[in-house]
């Protein structure tokens, strides 16, 4: 596809696992900030992939706070539940030719495999899959996931907030990776390419807690035929344990009754001066103004490129 051809299209992709926080409504206005800059489209995807930890009335919470708030999807809003078959076309392509695997190895089986070996893992992160399975399950073994093989080709991309390019080997940093989970449930890797792809999701602004996904979803890109969108990492809010907020750190709900004022305080982690509006239709021109003017003045202004 064109450059020409590439009308620049951004996202803001919750999952409902509780309601919508500080962090997550900085999140959301980074993105659609970013998006009025560039004069183009802003969508809503709501990823309620994961049942289980998905809170009743969080969805609605999201929605309907951003809705108070000025948010507006320029498109229908996306949900992951209702596209199953989009992610089984898309894995079983993958399969096909041969790039996905089942594993039947447990976390426990994971580490203690790596232990033997004398590599070293995280204790409490991902640890890097061996690739005890590639060659099939082991006799009288079920699958407990499915993988994508990876290899030690060098996966380069760019972040728009760094000033040099990046070069990940997800043999080294991750392995094969889970992109079905034994219960049938799709990992967040596979879902949001495949929507990133039917969206044509060309801009993802988000924080940096999913720098590590970036190589992951550009494999994925890769092996599915998908353009790669440009990527800007933001960093994210924490408490003042350090830790990110999130519904798990007990960080509270915003109140869309605050109206500017939450806004306001969201820009402000964005690391962007104060607008003085009063009201919500004041707000969004200067925000939008006051974010072209850090992210697409001078060096720091890129326009949508085709994959690479």
């Amino acid at each position: 596809m064109s450059r020409e051809a590439r009308v620049y299209a951004g996202r803001f992709a919750p999952s409902p696992t509780g309601p919508l926080h500080a962090g997550s409504l900085a999140t959301a206005l980074a993105s659609r900030l970013d998006a009025l800059a560039h004069g183009g489209r802003w969508l809503l995807r709501i990823e309620d992939l994961d049942p289980p930890r998905e809170q009743p009335g969080a969805t609605e919470h999201i929605l309907g706070t951003l809705a108070v708030l000025g948010f507006r999807s320029d498109g229908e809003i996306l949900f992951q539940s209702r596209r199953q078959a989009h992610y089984e076309d898309a894995f079983a392509r993958l399969c096909a030719a041969g790039h996905v695997y089942p594993c039947a190895c447990t976390r426990r089986e994971i580490a203690d495999s790596l232990t033997r070996r004398g590599l070293a893992h995280e204790r409490h992160g991902e640890r890097v899959y061996p690739g005890t399975c590639r060659a099939g399950l082991p006799p009288g073994r079920a699958a407990r996931a499915w993988r994508v093989a990876v290899d030690g080709t060098p996966i380069r991309w760019a972040d728009r907030g760094q000033p040099d390019p990046r070069e990940d080997r997800l043999d080294r940093s991750v392995g094969d990776f889970v992109l079905r989970r034994a219960d049938g449930l799709w990992a967040y890797q596979l879902a949001v390419v495949v929507d990133d792809g039917a969206q044509a999701v060309t801009d993802v602004v988000r924080g940096d807690d999913l720098l590590e996904a970036t190589p992951r979803q550009a494999w994925l890109q890769s092996l599915l035929g998908l353009p790669r969108p440009r990527w800007l990492h933001l960093p994210v809010i924490t408490d003042a344990r350090g830790d990110k907020l999130s519904k798990q750190t007990g960080a509270p709900a915003v109140d869309a009754r605050e109206g500017v004022r939450a806004l306001e305080t969201a820009l402000a982690h964005l690391h962007l001066p104060p607008t003085g509006a009063a009201t919500l239709e004041a707000f969004w021109p200067r925000a939008t103004a006051s974010w072209a003017q850090r992210w697409l003045a001078g060096g720091n202004r890129q326009e949508p490129r085709p994959a690479g």
